[in-house]
């Protein structure tokens, strides 16, 4: 059995998010707890809510009774939308701020064997693609491999003088210059 819970637009960046969930991803419900009671990270509060609430979803929704089998699966952090504000500055100038949110989500198991990973969002998925065979054989291009290693390279022009000491017209004051 797998619980999700979601947190959506959060307001804490989704860098932030992601150190505390890199912390507790793959422990135990209890362990995970433990820890982000002792993070001392704002994103660690946020994170212990949505844990919470995934425990909950897994008692109600699955009616699971053992919450010291649960391990945390899956925990991400995607980013939101951003808040933009304008902060004047010195001589009419003004300074963009953006205030940061995030999507986190935490997922919870009581499986033993969690190699299977979670679903991503439908908005995330890819289409599968079908096995490419590869072809029997490449088609000729125009000239073989000997031809082309015959083939005489392309004289290349000798790169123009851009000294005054070669002759050249050269930047800067001195004899010639406007």
């Amino acid at each position: 059995m797998r619980t999700v819970a979601t947190a959506r637009f959060v307001r804490v960046s989704a860098r932030k998010a992601r150190l505390v969930l890199d912390q507790i991803r793959g422990r135990s419900v209890g362990e995970a707890l433990a820890t982000l009671q002792y993070t001392p990270r704002s994103a660690a509060r946020l994170v212990e809510k949505v844990l919470r609430s995934a425990v909950a979803n897994a008692e109600h929704n699955h009616q699971v009774r053992d919450l010291d089998a649960l391990r945390v699966h899956h925990a991400t952090a995607d980013g939101g939308p951003s808040l933009k504000r304008v902060q004047p500055r010195a001589m009419g100038r003004a300074f963009f701020i953006k205030h940061r949110t995030s999507h986190l989500t935490v997922g919870v198991s009581d499986e033993v064997n969690l190699t299977q990973p979670l679903a991503p969002p439908r908005h995330m998925r890819r289409p599968l693609h079908r096995d490419v065979t590869p072809r029997e054989s490449a088609p000729a291009s125009a000239a073989s491999a000997p031809e082309r290693a015959e083939a005489k390279p392309r004289a290349r022009k000798a790169p123009a003088a851009r000294s005054r000491a070669a002759g050249g017209k050269g930047k800067g004051k001195g004899k010639g210059s406007k």
